[in-house]
């Protein structure tokens, strides 16, 4: 069986983009907390946000082991903290000008997109992890290990968050906390399908 080779340098500058995720998902967590008034919401951010904390820890360990330095700059480190300083605004923003149910929607979108970007890079390292050998293999899979479930779950719930309260600002029945609140992750979303309300137009 022959034995698939990756790209080191695009590892390592995947993991310092993914140390400044993390930074710009606390971030976003932070400014986004402002802006929730739904409890059940609050609540699963104020987890996310310490979820993150903890996940900085992660990476940086992962950084040591590979002898990178988590803080180093890079261009496209600098394009993802660029993202996060946008969604930051945009929350601060709304806050600002908007009422309090469109400025948590904004939120809730911008935490979707954080949470979006990183799942993705985990997903990443993920497959790089099941490819990778020695003392690199065994790092890049303890990390994944240790947050893979929680991105998976950050990710689905704040997609079922965003879908209801847009769905509740239509003026249509809403589900709240959205029917994800109550899925252990690793079962897919296609368990238990949404009821969907019959409707007329006015």
């Amino acid at each position: 069986m022959n034995r698939v080779h990756y790209d080191s340098h695009q590892l390592d500058e995947l993991v310092l983009q993914m140390m400044e995720t993390e930074q710009v998902g606390e971030r976003v967590y932070r400014a986004a907390l402002a802006c929730a008034h739904h409890p059940a919401l609050k609540k699963e951010w104020q987890g996310y946000l310490r979820d993150s904390q903890a996940h900085q820890g992660v990476v940086r360990r992962m950084c040591d082991a590979l002898g990178l330095d988590p803080d180093a700059p890079t261009a496209a480190r600098a394009v993802t903290r660029q993202l996060g300083d946008t969604w930051v605004q945009a929350i601060e923003t709304a806050q600002r000008t908007c009422d309090p149910d469109t400025a948590q929607r904004v939120a809730c979108e911008c935490v979707l997109h954080t949470e979006t970007s990183n799942h993705a890079q985990w997903e990443l390292l993920g497959r790089v992890a099941r490819v990778a050998v020695g003392d690199v293999g065994q790092t890049l899979k303890a990390a994944f290990k240790a947050v893979e479930k929680n991105e998976e779950h950050h990710l689905h719930h704040i997609q079922g968050w965003h879908r209801e309260l847009a769905i509740q600002a239509l003026g249509l029945p809403a589900v709240l906390p959205p029917p994800e609140a109550g899925k252990k992750m690793g079962q897919g979303l296609g368990g238990t399908p949404r009821a969907e309300p019959q409707v007329a137009l006015h």
